[in-house]
């Protein structure tokens, strides 16, 4: 649905995975650990492969779109994990594949669109997808990191990245997640529900693909939510 200016507005949110820290060369593995001295610094190491593209995977990638409240969740399958619904709820419809695929979706799905939403999509979402993608032999349909600051941007793909915006491109001493967003703007937290990025792996593991694709949906909603209040008394 197009806004009086022709914006498509599409939010987006992933979730990720780390690979086996076994599965690494040696070569890797020491790079990885060689400012960690105490096995608590080596486990903590390798429990953060999850947030770099070059040791971590894609497992759920989440579009919605805020006018209409409609939306995907796009989820890698897992050997153990199997989803027998094409709904997640109402508007809201699962696709799964393996990582390529969800990623292939994801670009073709989105080329309609030209304004996209994230929460603290530069420094994480958009990059992990678009070099995940070069990995897997995708090329993508847009470029959501064509400039930092909305003005330079491509008319094509706006990317508002509310943690920038919020944080007035970093002026803000302390950033902040989104939980401590989402609260001081009275909107719901996708934490509340007990779940975090941080148990997206084990959830994978035990094949819980349903309760990530769920956990991913309450982090597009937030961040629905928080643009809402950043468009109405911020955007100046």
């Amino acid at each position: 649905m197009s806004t009086s200016f022709g914006q498509q507005k599409l939010v987006f949110d992933i979730e990720t995975i780390g690979v086996d820290f076994e599965s690494l060369d040696k070569i890797s593995q020491e790079y990885l650990l060689q400012y960690a001295e105490s096995g608590e610094e080596k486990e903590e190491a390798k429990e953060r492969l999850g947030f770099y593209p070059l040791t971590g995977e894609i497992v759920a990638i989440g579009i919605l779109n805020p006018e209409t409240n409609k939306g995907a969740v796009y989820l890698r399958v897992s050997h153990k994990g199997q989803v027998t619904s094409d709904k997640l709820e109402e508007g809201i419809i699962i696709e799964t594949g393996d990582e390529k695929q969800i990623i292939e979706k994801f670009w073709e799905t989105i080329k309609p669109y030209n304004y996209f939403i994230t929460f603290n999509g530069r420094s994480f979402d958009a990059p992990f997808l678009m070099i995940r993608s070069a990995i897997l032999g995708v090329k993508p349909s847009k470029n959501l990191l064509s400039n930092r600051y909305l003005s330079s941007q491509k008319y094509d793909a706006i990317h508002v990245d509310l943690l920038d915006q919020l944080t007035f491109y970093g002026a803000v001493r302390k950033k902040f997640n989104l939980h401590f967003w989402t609260k001081a703007f009275g909107i719901k937290s996708p934490k509340e529900q007990g779940i975090t990025g941080d148990d997206v792996g084990r959830l994978y593991k035990e094949g819980k693909l349903l309760e990530i694709a769920k956990y991913n949906l309450g982090d597009l909603r937030a961040t629905k939510e928080l643009y809402e209040k950043w468009e109405k008394y911020l955007n100046l």
